[in-house]
């Protein structure tokens, strides 16, 4: 069992308290840090973890072999490298970072202290979309062409918090809450992006936002692709990949569908997991050495190269080249 602190104890980092604790016989939290002790001391009993109001008394606590960050964007790379110089274990929920250098210094930090990094890129365990990448990898599809994306939600009404409408820290609009899962598959199945194109358009700004990013990709590969997300729409989630022999969609978490050649379709629907408890019990084996996290640094940082590109393109109205 990995003793864990959880450093952020807002909407986000509750829920994944709430997975965790008392339910992964691999991970659990014995310390938590917030800025709003007496807020959170309740909370903090009922799940038996002690609280903190510093990641350095965390990190100083015998007890925490890895730390788990569900704080503002803008403090992950910098969280992630003193966890690291701690030479203890970092999971960083999405994004990595806000920008391509600074995912890098996060890898680097965590490669030099030799300490596994996690990111919490929880869709990647939706049983759709583990089902994508058999069928990806089995060969049904024949050459890979295209893929798409769309991601959308009503979280940044339901869950609006005032540091989340900060330009700084929500670049893209909705591309930090659901576009970044998107560029997350994209990575996985069709690597580095070589061009990006992007647009946005907004019909109401404020704590309640109406806004649409869309993004051209062409990868590094030849495949083509592109993205959406809307905020904020009713739940919406769907990665698509193109092969010259069919198609795989991977629709919401559990249903994906299969199109060969000659009108064969398959439908396929799965039970619901909890993958927020998922990739937590995924960094724990790469914790404790029982396999590696699945979604590669590489991937990691592919990901965020194509988010600052999104953010370039919107502000430049230009297509960035990678």
């Amino acid at each position: 069992m990995i003793n864990a602190a959880i450093v952020g104890l807002g909407w986000w980092g509750k829920s994944i308290a709430d997975a965790v604790q008392g339910k992964s016989r691999k991970l659990r939290f014995v310390h938590g840090v917030t800025q709003e002790l007496e807020a959170t001391r309740d909370y903090a009993k009922s799940k038996g973890f002690r609280l903190s109001a510093t990641l350095e008394e965390a990190l100083a606590d015998p007890e925490v072999q890895a730390v788990v960050l569900a704080t503002p964007h803008s403090l992950h790379c910098s969280q992630v490298m003193q966890v690291a110089a701690a030479g203890k274990a970092v999971f960083c929920e999405k994004p990595l970072s806000l920008t391509r250098a600074d995912a890098e210094r996060a890898v680097a930090a965590c490669k030099k202290a030799g300490v596994p990094l996690g990111v919490g890129q929880n869709k990647r365990f939706w049983p759709s979309c583990t089902e994508l990448r058999r069928v990806i990898t089995s060969g049904a599809l024949g050459r890979i062409m295209h893929v798409e994306g769309h991601y959308s939600n009503e979280h940044s009404s339901k869950f609006f918090a005032p540091w989340r409408d900060l330009p700084a820290e929500t670049p893209g609009a909705g591309m930090t809450g659901t576009g970044i899962h998107i560029l997350d598959a994209f990575a996985n199945v069709a690597g580095p992006a070589e061009k990006i194109t992007a647009q946005f358009i907004s019909h109401r700004e404020g704590a309640d936002p109406r806004d649409t990013v869309s993004a051209l990709f062409r990868f590094k590969n030849g495949i083509s692709g592109f993205l959406g997300a809307v905020r904020a729409s009713p739940l919406y989630f769907r990665v698509h990949v193109f092969g010259d022999e069919g198609s795989v969609e991977a629709l919401d978490e559990t249903r994906t569908i299969i199109r060969l050649k000659g009108g064969k379709t398959e439908v396929k629907d799965f039970p619901k997991i909890d993958s927020v408890l998922a990739e937590i019990d995924a960094f724990a084996d790469a914790v404790s050495g029982v396999a590696p996290y699945p979604i590669t640094t590489t991937e990691m940082i592919d990901t965020i190269a194509s988010f600052e590109a999104i953010i370039t393109s919107i502000r430049t109205g230009e297509a960035v080249r990678l």
